[in-house]
C-alpha cells in the first residue's frame, strides 16, 4: 500500500543497529548508505517498497509523530515475536501490551509494538486466518 516511510533520527549509527536487526526480519537486509549532499540516510528496500532513516534535510533535530505508528507486515506470530525481540536487543523499547493476539478469535491479529532508538512508534503485524 505504500512506497516509501520515512523517519529521521539524530544518531544514524544506533539507528541502522536497530534497524538492521528488526528489518532484517523481516527479510529486508542491511540498511545501505545513501548519502547526498544534503543529508546522511540509509535505505531498506523490498519488493513491495523501501523504508529510510535519516538525519533531517532541514538541519534541525529529529522529532517523533505524535499519535503516528508504522506499521510492518508479518508472515506469522513466531515472526513478530522475532521482530521485538531483535528490537528490544538493539536499542528498541517494547511499548503497549507484550506481543500477543488481539481481536476476536480465531481471525484477529497477533502484534508487537516496539519505539526505535529515536522514539518513532512502530508495529509488527501478522493478520491470523479466520
Amino acid at each position: 500500500m505504500f512506497n516509501h516511510v520515512v523517519v529521521g533520527s539524530n544518531d544514524l549509527e544506533k539507528a541502522k543497529q536497530f534497524y538492521d536487526a528488526v528489518l532484517g526480519i523481516l527479510g529486508a537486509g542491511e540498511g545501505r548508505s545513501d548519502d547526498n549532499a544534503r543529508r546522511r540516510r540509509y535505505v531498506y528496500r523490498t519488493g513491495t517498497g523501501a523504508f529510510f532513516v535519516t538525519q533531517p534535510i532541514d538541519g534541525q533535530t529529529a522529532s517523533i509523530a505524535n499519535g503516528g505508528t508504522i506499521g510492518f507486515s508479518c508472515q506469522s506470530a513466531e515472526q513478530v515475536d522475532r521482530w521485538h525481540a531483535a528490537g528490544v536487543a538493539n536499542g528498541g523499547q517494547s511499548v503497549e501490551d507484550p506481543p500477543g493476539a488481539r481481536g476476536p478469535q480465531p481471525g484477529g491479529v497477533y502484534l508487537a509494538y516496539l519505539r526505535d532508538p529515536d522514539g518513532n512508534k512502530l508495529c509488527a503485524v501478522y493478520r491470523m486466518p479466520g
